[in-house]
């Protein structure tokens, strides 16, 4: 799995990732850490797809080939075609994703699908306490903020909002919890 980690495309979306917030970056602001999604975690959270997909095109196909679906062949197989590449999907925008903190603010930078977004929470806005959700292999949810539209792809179903399926979280969590003291 780690061959997937460091692909053309990684170095392909880092440059854009890393003009991205040089551009964010203000003046007399250093960057203290930087990373991204661990895309391959993120995928193996949702491999249950595969188990439902590759299965569900397998009986699409033994349906098509005796004949017992006629126009609906194509819905059937968009659906398990559509199951299967997910997880693919969502490592993809992870690759498009960069997570920072600098001495003033956390950033997490996009330049998913070619729409370049960069979204900041100052210290002041953040939780007292940092919340970590552990998602298995090393990688988990640093939650630092709360109370967000649910509708960004940062935040869970409750509006706590921080750096999704990142590396080594409370090891990230110390890192902020340490410049934002150094702040106030």
């Amino acid at each position: 799995m780690d061959e997937l980690r460091t692909t053309i495309f990684s170095s392909i979306f880092s440059r854009a990732l890393q003009r991205l917030l040089t551009e964010a970056v203000q003046p007399g602001e250093r960057v203290l850490w930087r990373g991204q999604p661990d895309g391959v975690a993120r995928m193996m959270m949702w491999r249950f797809l595969w188990w439902i997909g590759l299965p569900w095109l397998l009986v699409t196909a033994i349906a098509i080939s005796r004949g017992w679906v006629g126009q609906s062949t194509v819905p059937l197989l968009m659906v398990g075609i559509m199951m299967v590449a997910a997880p693919f999907v969502m490592w993809l925008h992870d690759l498009q994703t960069l997570f920072a903190i600098t001495n003033r603010r956390a950033l997490i930078v996009r330049t998913a699908w070619g729409k370049p977004t960069v979204s900041a929470t100052h210290f002041e806005d953040m939780d007292g306490t940092f919340e970590i959700a552990d998602i298995g292999r090393g990688a988990g949810h640093l939650n630092f903020a709360s109370g967000r539209s649910t509708r960004s792809p940062d935040t869970d179903y409750t509006g706590r909002y921080g750096f999704r399926c990142v590396r080594n979280p409370a090891g990230v969590g110390d890192i902020l919890e340490r410049a934002r003291r150094r702040t106030a």
